[in-house]
């Protein structure tokens, strides 16, 4: 297969393991939302992929878990936040990777990635719901996002030293 095609197939993998990460484990939160495991696979998604396959698998597969799980509502929002979750990771990384902090540069942009989901979030349900009813949902979103991190550093530190990418791509 030639390369684009591998990595289309890899984004769709990528986009289905984010709607299923998002949909196993949900805890609900304060105001209609839930804390899931899916932002773990969204930064593995713009480490992995680049920021146009990135963005797309991490935004199609998040919208997609709001979909299915009744959030219609929240489906582009999330596509735009995920997405842009996903663009970010991969560009932090990219400017921190070439000064060897590899490690340090997953945590760096993975904190960066996260903030936009929280920020995103808080903007998008503060017109929905008010921004004063809205802050409920700051400490568990952050939650979120510190589960995504560490996850998601623990995957992307094993596909690196398995090489699963290497021979995928």
């Amino acid at each position: 297969m030639k390369n684009k095609t591998k990595k289309l197939v890899l984004a769709a993998l990528l986009a289905a393991l984010t709607c299923v990460a998002t949909m196993v484990i949900r805890i609900p939160s304060p105001l209609h939302g839930y804390i899931n495991l899916g932002d773990c696979i969204v930064l593995v998604s713009g480490w992995l992929l680049g920021p146009v396959y990135g963005l797309l698998a991490a935004g199609i597969g998040s919208a997609l878990a709001d979909v299915f799980a009744g959030y219609f509502v929240y489906a582009p929002a999330t596509f735009a936040i995920k997405g842009l979750m996903a663009l970010a990771a991969y560009f932090i990384f990219k400017a921190l990777s070439n000064t060897k902090m590899s490690k340090a540069g997953y945590i760096i942009s993975g904190i960066v990635a996260e903030l936009i989901m929280i920020g995103g979030y808080f903007i998008f349900e503060g017109f929905m719901y008010g921004f004063g009813a809205v802050l409920v949902n700051i400490p568990p979103n952050a939650v979120q996002g510190v589960a995504g991190i560490i996850v998601g550093t623990l995957l992307i530190t094993v596909i690196n030293k398995t090489h699963i990418a290497k021979r995928l791509m």
